[in-house]
């Protein structure tokens, strides 16, 4: 079975060679996890012989490290492209919810793996990818905090709802598929006002 993944992940991989590993590896992780898939999978599926992967990639694990290091960067700039911008919290708070649930739907399969396979990442490369995921929470938490202050948000925990905020994006990869009723874009404004309602905002 073949997964619909993005044509334009990784552009900035070279060579293409690398590029094709990466895509099957993220559809084998996708489709049976990480523990269930073999380099020789891997290989197989992007055209190669076992051998050639290690040109590449010294392990399966150095695979899904490059997968979930990119992913979590590009949510890192996304996030911080958004906080930084000029406006309210609240207009800043739905545009970061509907770009951040949109991308979590429009590429579901790597987010997938992005998100739920970190447990297999060896120790040191798990620190890498948990530390841009702190940056990503602290973000969220600061735009959080300025609502809080010009009234717009009413929370208990600051802290709290930036991780409430970011689970509800990312459970999306866990369900979403091309079947769904709903486009990626239009999944996340309705998470928006999702979001600003569970903030406490009267914003619609």
């Amino acid at each position: 079975m073949t997964m619909s993944l993005p044509a334009d992940l990784w552009p900035e991989v070279k060579p293409d060679a690398a590029r094709r590993l990466m895509y099957a590896a993220v559809e084998s992780f996708a489709r049976v996890g990480f523990h269930g898939t073999t380099t020789r999978d891997i290989a197989t599926a992007a055209g190669m012989s076992p051998a050639a992967l290690y040109v590449h990639f010294s392990s399966k694990a150095a695979l899904l490290f490059a997968i979930s290091r990119d992913g979590h960067q590009q949510t890192l700039e996304m996030v911080q492209r958004v906080a930084g911008t000029d406006g309210a919290p609240v207009d800043r708070m739905r545009l970061l919810v509907e770009r951040f649930v949109e991308w979590h739907a429009r590429r579901h399969v790597v987010a997938r793996v992005v998100q739920y396979e970190l447990e297999a990442l060896p120790a040191d490369e798990y620190a890498v990818v948990a530390a841009l995921r702190r940056r990503i929470e602290q973000f969220v938490q600061s735009l959080i905090a300025d609502g809080v202050k010009d009234g717009s948000f009413t929370v208990p925990d600051e802290k709290i709802a930036a991780r409430a905020v970011l689970s509800l994006g990312i459970d999306v990869a866990r369900w979403y598929s091309e079947r769904a009723r709903k486009t990626p874009k239009a999944l996340g404004r309705e998470y928006a006002t999702l979001v600003l309602r569970m903030l406490g905002s009267s914003a619609r």
